[in-house]
């Protein structure tokens, strides 16, 4: 912000100094360009202070000649998108929607200006064809392996508008280098097929190549896997094969259908999970909806140590009995185990600690104890509830807390809902 406020009132300098006149001929009219046109002014006039346009952000690269206008043997689609091939590549296939491509690319505004480019980088840009903007999404399918093509998109195929984005007509040159071809959408993506086995959980699987290992994953261990899903429609959401590099996670960390299935499966072999809503993201906002259909294929598995058992459930989970303290801002607070010193954090102190957090009706939604590792952090980035209880406590002490919603998530989408109960030990502070 301080940069833009800089540069602003620095154009606005320059500009008011190349619009005033000084001398015997200062109430003489002077001639300005705003917008790169000329306009007739007097000394005071409003336009006075007007200021030529920003210098373009980023690399510029010189725009075609016909940056503004769509020549007469450019080639136009049924949705207005045109095109003129540069260079002819190979006669190989074209990309399709789910795919993904290397691609050299260049963009203009009308005006010449450089929107994005990677000229001068000796690595192509990774492009989801489905995710790109709808004319570029259009025109990669129309081009082969190594061939160069511009592209007029207009407003509607392009940003349409959309705030804080190029608008108008964008100039796009693409040279396509590379096809990240999307595995093809299962025939049975809609429903689990009669050969399928499912678990007691509603999970079913079907093991597509078998394995070359014996050893099963436990769910506590870490996982390379190429992955490509679908929604049971058969629209691919996500896949590692187009981004080509495999995903490497820990099984805990995982929608529950994973941390399940991928225990059932040998290194080496591919499966094909169905995965039920409730152990997928289970209506989760922003997250792929209902049964989802994973391919998954196991590369490797990194043994990690078994962590330990997650902590009894509270028995006072669903309310603060009555020898808990509260605080002015409705806090309920017991120590349950007492630590050293008498020095406190502050709001500002970067704290570590073992916890566990749970609902009300007992359900445990995160724990630290599990993952077998403290969790450090600032109290300045927590829920309000945390970084005004843990101001209470001093070093080696764990408390427990009941945290009023108002001071917990606040029944923000996807947090957990209503008064949450924290079991906090205090390792150290800074």
């Amino acid at each position: 912000m301080r940069r833009i406020a800089f540069l602003s009132a620095f154009s606005a300098l320059l500009g008011t100094s190349a619009c005033t006149q000084t001398g015997p001929d200062a109430k003489a009219k002077a001639e300005v360009k705003v917008d790169d046109k000329a306009v007739e002014q007097k000394p005071g006039d409003a336009t006075e202070t007007k200021t030529q346009k920003p210098p373009p952000r980023g690399k510029q690269i010189p725009p075609p000649a016909d940056v503004a206008d769509i020549p007469a043997d450019a080639t136009k689609t049924a949705s207005g998108l045109a095109y003129k091939v540069l260079r002819k590549g190979s006669a190989d296939a074209t990309p399709k929607p789910n795919d993904s491509a290397k691609v050299n690319i260049t963009a203009w505004t009308t005006d010449g200006t450089t929107q994005e480019t990677n000229d001068g980088s000796d690595k192509p840009k990774m492009v989801s064809v489905s995710k790109s903007i709808a004319g570029l999404s259009e025109g990669l399918q129309l081009m082969h392996t190594g061939e160069k093509v511009q592209f007029w998109i207009p407003e509607n195929l392009a940003y349409n508008g959309q705030k804080g984005r190029p608008a108008g007509m964008l100039v796009y040159q693409v040279e396509l280098v590379e096809i990240l071809a999307a595995p093809e959408t299962p025939a049975d993506v809609a429903a689990p097929p009669t050969d399928a086995k499912t678990t007691k959980s509603g999970l079913a699987y079907k093991v597509l190549t078998a394995g070359t290992d014996k050893e099963h994953p436990d769910e506590w261990d870490k996982v390379t896997v190429n992955y490509s899903g679908w929604t049971t429609d058969g629209k691919m959401f996500d896949s590692s094969v187009t981004r080509g590099k495999p995903a490497s996670f820990n099984l805990k960390q995982v929608i529950p259908g994973w941390t399940e299935g991928i225990p059932l499966m040998v290194k080496g072999e591919k499966t094909r999970f169905w995965i039920p809503k409730e152990l997928a993201y289970d209506g989760k906002p922003g997250k792929p909806q209902g049964m989802l259909v994973f391919d998954v294929e196991l590369v490797e598995i990194e043994n990690l140590p078994e962590p330990p058992p997650p902590p009894e459930t509270p028995k006072d989970v669903a309310a603060p009995p009555k020898d808990a303290k509260t605080t002015a801002s409705g806090i309920a607070y017991k120590v349950l185990a007492k630590g050293k010193g008498t020095e406190h954090p502050k709001a500002e102190s970067r704290v570590t600690v073992h916890y566990s957090g749970w609902t009300t009706d007992g359900k445990m939604f995160d724990s630290s104890v599990t993952r077998n590792k403290p969790a450090t952090f600032p109290l300045t980035g927590v829920i309000k509830g945390w970084t005004e209880g843990l101001q209470l406590m001093v070093a080696g002490e764990k408390t427990r807390f009941w945290i009023p919603e108002a001071l917990a998530y606040q029944g923000k989408p996807g947090k957990p809902a209503g008064m949450l109960v924290f079991d906090v030990e205090l390792i150290e502070f800074k």
